[in-house]
């Protein structure tokens, strides 16, 4: 075989090779962009300061959705708080430690199709919808003030935070290592694939940031390889309305909400803004 038939075979086969990954990528990119845990973070969740109740919820194509509503022991209406979760999480844990993170406050957390007891199987446009209708459902509690409703977004679920405050009137963010989009994390680790062309979850937060209008804090980890700081930067440079953007210390991308100098920096900050309703 001459050199030039072998350049080609080579050349072939390099061709299939990345045929076949890109393919690959296509076929599996839920299970890159989701990890669902359906195993609870925390057996009996229950906050030290609120009312802790299961509900089950469905959204607007009839999916059966599981969570947790916490409502202060003292009567309402009370600024409401909405967390949503990343990649893994199972949210049983906020029930658990919702007395520290939203003293005063009414908050829903509830899981991801697919995730916790929840049906379905999760995907962006999924978790967007859902995400307004947890909103909306929320609003019309007797117990909460619908113009004090803050949203609280953990990576993955900092851009459906960021999407639903979009759409609707968030009273205040927090985005806890927040990313300018998925698909740039993509690219970043699949370098030799056009995913551009077959990422159907892309989470592009850097895209409607600049539209965001209610004040927004951001959380970054000291250590964080999952989320790196440049695709924080590219996001809070966009922001419509940065209130503070702070690095917590002796955090990592797996660790930063469970710690209490996170925990009492998001208590401050949701506090301080709903003292200031607007009108």
């Amino acid at each position: 075989m001459n050199n030039s038939k072998k350049v080609a075979g080579v050349a072939g086969l390099a061709s299939m090779l990345w045929l076949a990954l890109t393919a690959a990528v296509a076929a599996n990119q839920r299970r890159l962009v989701f990890n669902p845990s359906t195993q609870r973070e925390v057996a009996r969740p229950a906050s030290s300061g609120h009312r802790t109740r299961p509900i089950v919820l469905r959204s607007n194509d009839g999916t059966r959705l599981s969570g947790w509503l916490m409502t202060p022991n003292i009567v309402g209406p009370h600024p409401g708080v909405i967390y949503f979760g990343g990649r893994s999480e199972e949210v049983s844990w906020v029930a658990r430690d919702a007395g520290r993170l939203f003293p005063g406050m009414a908050v829903l957390a509830v899981n991801y199709r697919g995730y916790g007891d929840s049906h379905g199987d999760p995907a962006e446009d999924h978790m967007i919808a859902d995400g307004r209708m947890l909103f909306d459902w929320l609003a019309e509690r007797a117990h909460v003030d619908p113009k004090r409703i803050a949203v609280v977004g953990r990576s993955l679920g900092s851009g459906v935070a960021v999407q639903v405050a979009l759409e609707r009137d968030a009273h205040s963010i927090v985005l806890i290592t927040p990313y300018d989009s998925i698909l740039a994390i993509a690219k970043r680790r699949f370098r030799a694939i056009p995913v551009e062309y077959v990422l159907r979850h892309r989470f592009e937060s850097v895209k409607y940031a600049p539209a965001l209008k209610a004040p927004t804090y951001v959380l970054r980890a000291a250590s964080d390889d999952i989320v790196p700081h440049s695709h924080t930067d590219l996001l809070v440079a966009k922001l419509g309305q940065l209130h503070l953007d702070e690095i917590v210390p002796d955090s990592d991308h797996l660790n930063i909400p469970y710690l209490e100098a996170t925990q009492s920096r998001i208590a401050s900050f949701l506090s301080g803004q709903f003292s200031r309703p607007r009108v």
